[in-house]
């Protein structure tokens, strides 16, 4: 019987990426959802024979539980996630349906964990956070800390070129990730720390070489530290290329009143703006990702540091690549563990890194 796959907003530019990864990787039956009826595009992407596109808007929630009841499996790519309830989660543990999301907000990441012990005697396997970061980069985190006889700190930093390949969506996401300050795991206890503040120049592979990075409010601030007990500090930061995006950014996090970047309007004509701009500079910017995951800890009774970067030329698919590879595993029966779980705590590094080599990810580790 052949699986089907049900991924909501499977239309954006990172849903169609997802679509495109399990069409590659998989022989499943795909149904791609979007709010409005099929562009010339859609259609040129389900042209395949495998897809099928269906108009729902998350609102419908009759039509939606009928859709999840249908599927084997459902990916959650309708973002932005600030604005998300874990509805969808609710609904696939109701039907007894496998789940997956490429969120990136600490609020819908934390409502989604509530589900735990619902998925764990649903016998539902949920795993959010499978992008890019998070997503690849907690796995690579993962891989790092293994390598180890205690970690101690994490260090992740992530670049985006341009866009990055992906719709407005992320520039809202962006926006909306700078609207408070957020905790951060430091030194063994819970600190608050400013969105986009504290500018360090971080090495990474070329093209990018050294680029500046901010701090930045992920989930994996705190599932980090939940899935790896023994570490005392977890860093996360996020820069763009061209750098003058990062002194805008850190201009709109700490210039502009906080009423106005807590509005919604704002939000869109910052995203829109930003969207026009990207439109120009990704001719020569590119809309690439890079991820540096540093980790300090004890090897063998000595301090060691271990580091692994990977860059790939397309954010998008590269988040594509993060969530279909999960999806690969969960229909081939690679991966059950019921529950709702962050990539870190449900994909083994063994199948993290096959994943990463069917689809040419190139992961660079060393010693520092």
């Amino acid at each position: 019987m052949t699986d089907r796959v049900l991924i909501l907003g499977g239309r954006g530019r990172i849903g169609s990426s997802v679509a495109q990864d399990i069409a590659t990787h998989t022989q499943a039956q795909i149904t791609i959802t979007g709010r409005s009826p099929a562009s010339e595009k859609d259609i040129t992407l389900a042209s395949g024979g495998r897809m099928q596109l269906l108009v729902l808007d998350l609102a419908e929630v009759d039509k939606l539980r009928q859709a999840i009841a249908q599927s084997n499996l459902v990916i959650h790519c309708a973002g932005p996630f600030h604005y998300r309830d874990a509805n969808v989660l609710k609904i696939c543990i109701e039907q007894g349906v496998n789940y997956l999301d490429v969120s990136d907000h600490r609020s819908f990441t934390s409502k989604a964990l509530k589900y735990h012990e619902e998925a764990v005697a649903a016998g539902v396997t949920a795993v959010v956070n499978t992008g890019i970061f998070p997503g690849i980069s907690n796995s690579m985190v993962r891989h790092d800390v293994e390598q180890f006889d205690e970690a101690e700190k994490i260090h992740l930093s992530y670049l985006v070129a341009g866009s990055g390949g992906a719709g407005i969506t992320v520039m809202r996401t962006t926006f909306l990730g700078l609207q408070h300050p957020f905790e951060a795991w430091l030194d063994g206890r819970w600190q608050i720390v400013q969105p986009y503040s504290e500018r360090e120049v971080v090495k990474f592979p070329s093209p990018y070489n050294n680029s500046g990075v901010y701090w930045f409010d992920m989930p994996e601030t705190f599932t980090l530290p939940e899935a790896f007990p023994s570490v005392k500090t977890v860093i996360t930061k996020f820069g763009s290329v061209p750098d003058f995006y990062n002194h805008l950014t850190w201009i709109t996090a700490h210039i502009f009143p906080k009423w106005l970047m807590q509005r919604r309007t704002m939000i869109e004509f910052l995203s829109h703006v930003s969207h026009f701009m990207t439109d120009v500079t990704n001719n020569f910017s590119g809309i690439g990702v890079a991820v540096r995951s540093e980790v300090t800890g004890i090897k063998n009774g000595k301090q060691a540091v271990y580091c692994s970067t990977l860059v790939h030329e397309n954010t998008a698919v590269a988040s594509g690549h993060g969530a279909g590879s999960i999806a690969q595993f969960l229909l081939a029966g690679k991966l059950k563990k019921p529950g709702v779980w962050p990539v870190e705590e449900a994909l083994s590094t063994d199948l993290f890194l096959e994943a990463m080599a069917s689809r040419g990810m190139n992961i660079n580790h060393n010693w520092l």
